[in-house]
C-alpha cells in the first residue's frame, strides 16, 4: 500500500476545476511514494455543482479509466488536507490504493446482505463500512444501525448528504448490480450508498464534538416521545429556565438563549446502577453522547420537546455550541489517532537517536497513513473554528501532510448512530 493520490480545486466551471484535479492526481500519481494505478474513488462535490453530478462523474471515471469504482457524495463544503472550500463550487478526489477483495461500492441497486456480502462479491465480508446517506431517508437512524449490523466490527462512519439543489450520492461499481435494475447512472438521490471494506484495511477512526456541557447531566424521569416530562423528578422546562437564566416573559431575551440550548443524549445507566448518582458536571462531552437541538416547548406539561426519543432512564445534559471546547476536542482525536499508530516501545539505540536527531526528521506517526477522510457537520464549517480552514490546520499540525478528503454533512455517521455538531475522522493505516 501507498500514499493516496488526492486533490482539490475551485471553479465556478466544473470542468475548469475537474482538470485542474485531474492534473494534480496524474502528477502525484508519477510520484515513487504515491499509488499509480488506485481503483477505489471518493469524490465529493459541493451542491454548486449538484445539478453536474452525473457529468462530472462520466467526465473522471473516462479521465481515469484505471479507476473502476467510485463513491461520494455531495455537501455545503467539502475538505481536503489544510483546507476548506465552504458555500463555493469545489471539488475533491482520493484515489484509494486497496486491494480489489477487500472492499466493496454498495447502494440501493448493490446492496450488503446481512451477511455482509455485496453483489458479485464472492468471499468478500464487510468488516466496516463508510456511509453516505439523504437525510430525508424515512427511519434513517434505524437504517444506519441495520447498516452497522450487517458489518463484522458494527462500525460504520461517513455522513448525510446536503444540498441546497438535488442531494445525490455517487456509487458506481465494478461488482455490478441487482438484475432488474437497469442501467445504473452512478448517481443517486436518497437511500444509503458508500463503501464496506474488508478486515485487510486498516482503519482507525474517532468522533469529536463540537458542544459544551453548561449544566451537570440529569436523568429523564418521565417523557412522552420526544417530549421530555421530567428530569430528576422535576418538571424539564422548569429545569431549562432556572439552569439557562430564561425567563419567558421576556421572549426578546429568551429566544436567543433558546436557539443557542442543545441537549446531549447518552443511553440510560447500566442495569444495577442508581442512574440519578451519575451526574456529569461542566467539561467534555465523549463519544456516546448524541447532540440534539430542541424544537418546542409545552407550557401546559411543563415539558421540552427535543429532536430525537428520550425515554426514561436517558441521561440528558443542557449544552450549547463551543468554539473553543470543539478545538481542544478535535486536537484530542488527533493526538488519540497518533497514539494509536505510535509503536508503544522502542529500542534503546532508537530513543537516543530521536532524542539526538532534528524535530523534524524524527519519524512521524502519519508517515503510517496512506490517506484519511473528514466529516464535519456543516455547523462547524466557514469561520466557526475562527478563521477560514482553521478546523482543517489543526487537523494537519495533529497528523501531518497526510492526504485527506472530505466534506461538511448535514449528519455524521460513526459507530451505529448519527450524530450532530461532531466530527467523524478516519485514516486508513499502512500495513
Amino acid at each position: 500500500m501507498k500514499l493516496f493520490p488526492y486533490a482539490h480545486a475551485t471553479h465556478p466551471q466544473w470542468r475548469m476545476a475537474a482538470a485542474l484535479v485531474l492534473a494534480q492526481l496524474r502528477a502525484q500519481m508519477a510520484l515513487p511514494d504515491f499509488a499509480a494505478s488506485p481503483s477505489l474513488a471518493l469524490l465529493y462535490i459541493t451542491d454548486h455543482y449538484a445539478d453536474e453530478a452525473q457529468a462530472i462523474l462520466e467526465h473522471l471515471s473516462a479521465e481515469l479509466p484505471e479507476v473502476t469504482d467510485w463513491a461520494g457524495t455531495v455537501g455545503v463544503g467539502v475538505a481536503a488536507n489544510n483546507v476548506e472550500y465552504f458555500d463555493e463550487p469545489a471539488l475533491c478526489v482520493m484515489l484509494c490504493d486497496l486491494a480489489p477483495d477487500q472492499y466493496r461500492v454498495f447502494s440501493g441497486v448493490a446492496p450488503l446482505s446481512a451477511s455482509g456480502r455485496a453483489v458479485g462479491a464472492e468471499g468478500f465480508v464487510a468488516h466496516t463500512a463508510l456511509v453516505h446517506a439523504d437525510g430525508a431517508t424515512p427511519e434513517l437512524a434505524e437504517l444506519i444501525a441495520e447498516m452497522a449490523e450487517r458489518t463484522h466490527s458494527g462500525y460504520v462512519f461517513g455522513g448525510l448528504a446536503l444540498s441546497r439543489g438535488p442531494s445525490v450520492q455517487f456509487s458506481m461499481g465494478s461488482a455490478g448490480h441487482l438484475s432488474g435494475q437497469g442501467a445504473a447512472s452512478g448517481v443517486f438521490h436518497g437511500g444509503l450508498s458508500g463503501v464496506a471494506f474488508g478486515a485487510g484495511v486498516g482503519l482507525v477512526s474517532r468522533v469529536t464534538q463540537g458542544a459544551q456541557p453548561v449544566d451537570r447531566e440529569r436523568i429523564v424521569t418521565a417523557s412522552d416521545g420526544n417530549l421530555v416530562l421530567m428530569l430528576d423528578d422535576e418538571p424539564a422546562l422548569d429545569v431549562l429556565l432556572r439552569e439557562r437564566d430564561i425567563s419567558l416573559e421576556q421572549p426578546e431575551r429568551a429566544m436567543p438563549r433558546l436557539r443557542a440550548t442543545l441537549v446531549g443524549l447518552s443511553s440510560p445507566a447500566p442495569a444495577g446502577e442508581d442512574a440519578l448518582q451519575v451526574p456529569r458536571m461542566r467539561g467534555q462531552f465523549g463519544a456516546e453522547v448524541l447532540v440534539r437541538h430542541l424544537i418546542g416547548l409545552d407550557p401546559g406539561r411543563r415539558g421540552v420537546a427535543i429532536a430525537d426519543m428520550a425515554p426514561v432512564g436517558t441521561r440528558l445534559t443542557f449544552c450549547e455550541r463551543n468554539v473553543q471546547a470543539a478545538r481542544a476536542d478535535l486536537v484530542r482525536v488527533c493526538a488519540e489517532v497518533r497514539e494509536e499508530l505510535e509503536p508503544e516501545e522502542v529500542s534503546l539505540s532508537v530513543a537516543a537517536s530521536l532524542a539526538a536527531s532534528d524535530v523534524d526528521a524524527r519519524p512521524h506517526p502519519a508517515r503510517r497513513i496512506a490517506g484519511a477522510i473528514y466529516v464535519s457537520c456543516s455547523g462547524r464549517g466557514g469561520l466557526h473554528f475562527g478563521s477560514p480552514s482553521a478546523e482543517l490546520q489543526t487537523v494537519r499540525r495533529a497528523l501531518g501532510d497526510v492526504p485527506l478528503v472530505g466534506f461538511f454533512a448535514g449528519g455524521e455517521i460513526a459507530h451505529h448512530q448519527l450524530y450532530g455538531y461532531t466530527g467523524v475522522l478516519t485514516v486508513f493505516t499502512m500495513p
